[in-house]
């Protein structure tokens, strides 16, 4: 079945949250809507460009290759923050895909609480100053079992409040699932945040 890009489906600003779990569709969704943009596109990468494990590395190469040419791609680690600050206004907006959020947890579980507090608003006005559409995949997690080590519960609860959050500040918002993209802000209603 050929899907045609969902142009429909990107406004000329603000974020849009594509989550789900692990082999979900889920970056392939965010490349997908990416494709509509008429403009450039850069695709940071906040995971490890590569390493050891050669599971990664042939996860990290499938992205390469499903990615256009043209698309503009900048590894950034755990600097996600600083590099949508630095990011000069060109004539055309740019479309930013992030690919994802749970890497970028994962370079600061070290922080305090609240270092990690601090990094989040940081994270949240950098997203907001953005002058075109931001893509931002999102692992689910918290979907089976707790977690049995105090650093995977800690990465468990810092992704999931995280993501609330930012679900305050979206545009739209897509579940992927077993290969299926469903828009949550069509199907879904507001969870009200306890205090």
């Amino acid at each position: 079945m050929v899907v045609e890009p969902a142009t429909a489906q990107l406004p000329p600003r603000g974020l849009i949250l594509i989550s789900g779990p692990s082999r979900g569709g889920k970056s392939s969704w965010a490349e997908h809507l990416a494709q509509g943009w008429t403009g450039p596109v850069d695709y940071l990468a906040t995971g490890p460009s590569s390493g050891s494990d050669p599971s990664w590395s042939e996860r990290v190469q499938a992205h390469q290759r499903r990615r256009p040419g043209h698309w503009r791609c900048r590894e950034v680690g755990g600097q996600l923050v600083d590099d949508l600050r630095a990011t000069a206004p060109g004539k055309t907006p740019a479309l930013r895909l992030i690919d994802s959020l749970g890497t970028w947890v994962a370079w600061h579980l070290e922080d305090t609480t609240p270092q990690w507090q601090n990094r989040c608003d940081q994270l949240v006005e950098a997203l907001a100053q953005q002058e075109g559409p931001v893509l931002l995949v999102v692992e689910e997690t918290g979907w089976g079992v707790v977690p049995p080590t105090a650093i995977g519960g800690l990465f468990r609860d810092r992704l999931g409040a995280l993501q609330q959050t930012l679900m305050q500040h979206c545009h739209t918002a897509w579940l992927v699932v077993a290969g299926r993209a469903l828009n949550l802000s069509v199907l879904g209603h507001p969870v009200p945040l306890s205090h």
